[in-house]
């Protein structure tokens, strides 16, 4: 079965011939091999494209490495204990691209290849190249992009599928279909599997083996029991604050570890690194500037932080709010946790109270000030999720996302409520 990733398509297309060299990036499993050979491969063959001017290689492939004379008893392109030598692939490259027309080289897993930022950075100097590469794992993150490339190199980020997406792999009502995407999340590969069972065990199989053996492998780690716990408890924890000092008094009193604030902070910058989770910032809006902790953490697929805990904790809420996070972030918002300063008098005494914005959402010249709220059962429930947005005193728009069916609905105050499904499947929702 095809999924059409049509948002990043568009990406590529609109980044193509543009003279960088295009850099796609994620958590692995996302799918950008098959957005790079086949979604935009076959997009250049209908436009019409001489097949012998698209030049596919896959640097964890043995058909592909054998072509080179590459030794594969010899070569461990899994561990990157040794990786494919230069001159082989550019011995290959050279005798391929043998005239003066457009090429264009797509390049999969290109951290296995040897010296892979000399090379690329020499394909930069041939006018009729246009080079497209994936890379996801320990030796090459998202930062390394602007590193080693020295701003000629054209990040295009892919993350899991969003629900519209998912959609594409269910056959049967939608309601169902969250059901089963808020607790196996969007991996093409685990969408597509057919029981309760394949997911579960593909999941955990991705986080144990592939996710955390990268970072360990990365950033050398000694503490990995440290490192795993630190991961139950972000995961047990998303959508609320986290506070690195407060984690390190739970390692001491609990785990009799001396795991320091400072570690487990670096820690979750090597999750962030690796695409597994996203650290997010509270902004104080009355205020206009950031506060660095505490922070709260999403995950970059809900299934892969429920496989963390095994399944056991599918809490509708706050995994509704991640789902709301990553939508948020497919479209390409910048978001942040938004805080509002309230005073109130009680007792003739002048209370500052603290109110939590789910998320502030910027693009360009648009803000959104949005809560996630499962249900509104009632006035009080109500109430609480109006009151911070009622305290904003700018013009931006105020949104409340639920769970229940209803048609958007406009009050009197200015602030919109939209249905969950109206957001989710609807990019122009947000502008109701």
């Amino acid at each position: 079965m095809e999924i059409k990733r049509d948002y990043y398509l568009d990406k590529l297309i609109r980044k193509k011939d543009n003279g960088f060299i295009k850099v796609i990036t994620g958590i692995r499993r996302s799918g950008k091999s098959y957005l790079l050979n086949k979604i935009f491969y076959n997009y250049l063959i209908q436009r019409g494209i001489d097949k012998n001017h698209i030049i596919k290689f896959a640097f964890d492939s043995g058909r592909d490495l054998l072509k080179i004379g590459e030794d594969l008893i010899d070569l461990d392109v899994l561990s990157g204990d040794r990786l494919v030598e230069p001159k082989k692939f550019l011995d290959y490259i050279m005798k391929k691209t043998n005239d003066d027309d457009k090429f264009y080289i797509l390049l999969d897993e290109v951290q296995l290849l040897k010296s892979f930022e000399q090379v690329l950075n020499g394909f930069l100097r041939q006018d009729n190249f246009d080079v497209y590469v994936t890379g996801s794992n320990s030796r090459f993150l998202s930062k390394d992009v602007i590193t080693e490339f020295a701003g000629r190199g054209d990040e295009i980020y892919i993350m899991p599928l969003v629900f519209s997406e998912f959609l594409q792999t269910y056959d049967g009502d939608i309601e169902d279909a969250f059901a089963e995407y808020q607790v196996y999340g969007g991996l093409p590969a685990a969408a597509l599997l057919k029981t309760d069972e394949d997911r579960m065990n593909y999941l955990k199989g991705q986080l144990e083996n592939v996710y955390l053996r990268d970072i360990v492998h990365r950033h050398d780690i000694r503490l990995t029991s440290e490192l795993e716990d630190l991961l139950n408890i972000l995961a047990s924890s998303i959508s609320s604050f986290t506070n690195p000092s407060k984690i390190a008094s739970t390692f001491r009193s609990i785990k009799k570890s001396k795991i320091s604030a400072n570690t487990i902070d670096k820690f979750i910058g090597y999750f962030e690194d690796s695409f597994i989770l996203k650290k997010v910032h509270k902004y104080d809006v009355k205020g206009r500037k950031y506060i660095g902790t505490p922070y709260k953490i999403y995950f970059e697929d809900v299934g892969i932080r429920n496989a963390r805990l095994n399944f056991r904790q599918i809490e509708p809420t706050h995994l509704m709010e991640n789902i709301i996070y990553n939508e948020l972030r497919y479209r390409g918002y910048m978001v942040d946790v938004g805080m509002v300063m309230k005073r109130e008098n009680i007792n003739n005494k002048d209370i500052k109270k603290q109110l939590e914005v789910d998320f502030i959402a910027n693009l360009g010249s648009k803000r959104y000030y949005i809560q996630s709220a499962y249900s509104l059962p009632s006035i009080e429930k109500i109430n609480q999720e109006n009151a911070s947005l009622l305290n904003i005193d700018d013009s931006f728009k105020k949104i409340i996302i639920v769970k229940a069916r209803i048609k958007p609905c406009l009050d009197e105050k200015g602030i919109l409520t939209i249905n969950l499904f109206d957001f989710l499947l609807d990019k122009d929702s947000l502008d109701l």
